[in-house]
């Protein structure tokens, strides 16, 4: 058996480390080299039983795929989405496995972190500059519902959206109103959340956070028609994907709203362009793409991934493969 690393030599040397590479030299004979694309024609990799890899991984061809790697049994991706890469090994009998649950942990503890906040105003209230601000925000503090009975909403219910409507259901007393085309009724009773229409997640809810799948169907969906009907103290947050946000009708709706607020960790283009109005706006707050796994958070992801392998290795059921279905509606 012979199995290597394959993409950024950075990511990989920050993600697998300590026992995950002790398990994969020992158990799969992985030597703790990364190669990248560049290599493919310089060595032989024929007989590749697994790929490891995680954010860098690189984009290949059918072609390249059944060329360099003919005796390919899975890719094991140590990071969330798989949309950049994952088809053409899939069309190839390659089978594909993500930490997508993974690196949702951080991501539902950063999202639900900031629907709190939000619920109490936190982001129309900090960065005090004088006694005259602390008067005149103290004063709208009593403008936000705090988060005893609050509504939220909850856009797109994959593993994500899952954790963030548990978490906000089992530690918090608040409503969830959730927008998901793919989720059953009986899935979102089980979740304690109400399943509803896009607008009336936007109407009724004071905070909304964003958490749908990454695809055509998707981009753009958030727009004006969403925006404009947002409560004067909402705020919208993203963890999702920028490309789902029209940026021109979420400012517009911020402008009319001085007291709505948007909480984005993730825009279109990111980043953003020198002298976009989001730099500027102080009802919008930037972050860097940083609600997901940092750190020794995407040691998870490693440990997921080196384990995945071992029941896909000892023909056990797995838990986290990509199948060309899910790709259809997955982030």
């Amino acid at each position: 058996m012979r199995s290597i690393f394959l993409g950024n030599r950075d990511t990989v040397g920050q993600v697998y480390r300590g026992p995950e590479i002790d398990a994969l030299e020992s158990e799969f004979g992985l030597r703790n080299t990364v190669y990248t694309k560049d290599d493919l024609n310089a060595r032989d990799f024929r007989d590749v039983d697994f790929i490891f890899s995680t954010w860098g991984m690189p984009s290949l061809s059918t072609k390249e795929i059944s060329g360099c790697f003919p005796a390919l049994k899975a890719v094991f991706y140590a990071a969330g989405t798989v949309q950049a890469f994952a088809r053409p090994f899939l069309e190839c009998g390659v089978r594909v496995f993500s930490a997508w649950a993974a690196n949702a942990v951080p991501v539902s503890e950063y999202a639900v972190a900031q629907i709190i906040l939000a619920n109490k105003g936190f982001f129309r209230a900090f960065g005090l500059k004088s006694p005259g601000e602390h008067r005149e925000r103290a004063g709208i503090s009593h403008e936000y519902p705090g988060n005893y009975g609050c509504k939220v909403g909850i856009l797109g219910a994959g593993m994500i959206g899952k954790l963030v409507i548990r978490k906000l259901k089992n530690d918090y007393h608040l409503q969830v109103l959730v927008f998901d085309p793919f989720l059953p009724e009986e899935k979102a009773k089980e979740l304690g959340a109400v399943k509803t229409d896009l607008h009336t997640v936007f109407r009724e809810c004071t905070t909304i956070s964003n958490h749908l799948a990454n695809n055509e169907q998707t981009k753009g969906m958030l727009n004006k028609s969403c925006f404009s009907l947002m409560k004067d103290h909402a705020t919208f947050i993203n963890t999702g994907r920028g490309a789902q946000v029209v940026n021109a009708d979420l400012e517009e709706a911020l402008r009319a709203r001085p007291f709505a607020a948007a909480v984005l960790d993730v825009t279109y283009p990111e980043p953003l362009p020198e002298g976009h109005p989001f730099y500027r706006m102080e009802n919008v707050i930037l972050t860097p793409h940083m609600a997901g796994s940092q750190a020794c958070e995407t040691e998870r992801m490693a440990r997921y991934m080196v384990e995945e392998c071992r029941l896909l290795h000892a023909g056990r059921p797995v838990r986290y493969e990509v199948t060309a279905d899910m790709l259809k509606t997955m982030a």
